[in-house]
């Protein structure tokens, strides 16, 4: 009671006896217990009128209601989340050879890589006068060309 031992309870009776009398004592006794338990009363009543005016009870409840809304709310949307509309549409359809047809042609063809070959030449000694009979044919090439060339302008003119 208030955090009294029983050592301190026998102190306050004994001060008690003391100021008050063997005679007045019973007396204040019972006006103590009237004095505690109007004060219970008080603080019950206000805790009444305080819960009358904001309503908590009322508005404990509804807010477990929307508690409760909003829990049905997310158990619906956690359905949702692994919806897969395909799904739906693979099991009313039956694509048999036109499913298997259409990963044939989306499939991409493994490209081949392509080795390029080194080409190595060796060096071919060359005489002077065969070099020279090259740079000749060579000339006479050229100048082929250009008079082919000059034939081909004057007849398109």
């Amino acid at each position: 009671m208030f955090g009294l031992g029983f050592m301190e309870i026998l102190f306050i009776a004994i001060i008690a006896i003391i100021f008050l009398g063997p005679d007045k004592l019973p007396g204040a006794m019972v006006d103590i217990a009237k004095f505690i338990k109007s004060a219970k009363n008080a603080i019950t009543d206000a805790k009444q009128s305080l819960n009358e005016e904001v309503n908590l009870d009322e508005l404990k409840k509804e807010a477990l209601g929307y508690k409760a809304q909003l829990d049905k709310a997310t158990e619906e949307l956690q359905g949702f989340k692994n919806l897969n509309p395909m799904n739906d549409i693979k099991e009313a359809a039956d694509f048999g050879s036109v499913k298997d047809n259409f990963e044939k042609l989306t499939q991409r063809e493994p490209e081949v890589e392509t080795k390029q070959e080194e080409v190595t030449f060796k060096k071919k000694k060359v005489k002077e006068s065969s070099l020279d009979e090259a740079k000749k044919e060579h000339k006479t090439l050229k100048k082929e060309a250009k008079k082919q060339a000059e034939e081909d302008s004057d007849g398109d003119k």
